[in-house]
């Protein structure tokens, strides 16, 4: 694994990342949680990927976070035009 700083967002788990952007209260670090939390979801599944292993669950789990981000960061977008 590569080495990395405390403070690097990919030092964190993507679950913990995940978590905080779908709990964030400010608007104003919204879209930053969510950037943070999908480059280590995409990091972790090229991970997987390259380790071949049977990750289906993991591999899973990736998919509906990403998938839930995004949705997460089209609300973002919809609120930012109607304002």
């Amino acid at each position: 694994m590569m080495s990395q700083t405390a403070s690097s967002p990919m030092s964190k788990s993507w679950r913990q990342l995940y978590t905080a952007a779908l709990f964030e209260t400010d608007n104003n670090r919204l879209a930053g949680r969510i950037a943070d939390a999908e480059k280590a979801i995409v990091a972790r599944a090229r991970e997987l990927f390259a380790a071949g292993a049977d990750t289906i669950e993991e591999d899973q789990a990736l998919d509906d976070a990403l998938y839930a981000l995004r949705a997460l960061q089209s609300c973002l977008e919809l609120r930012a035009s109607a304002a």
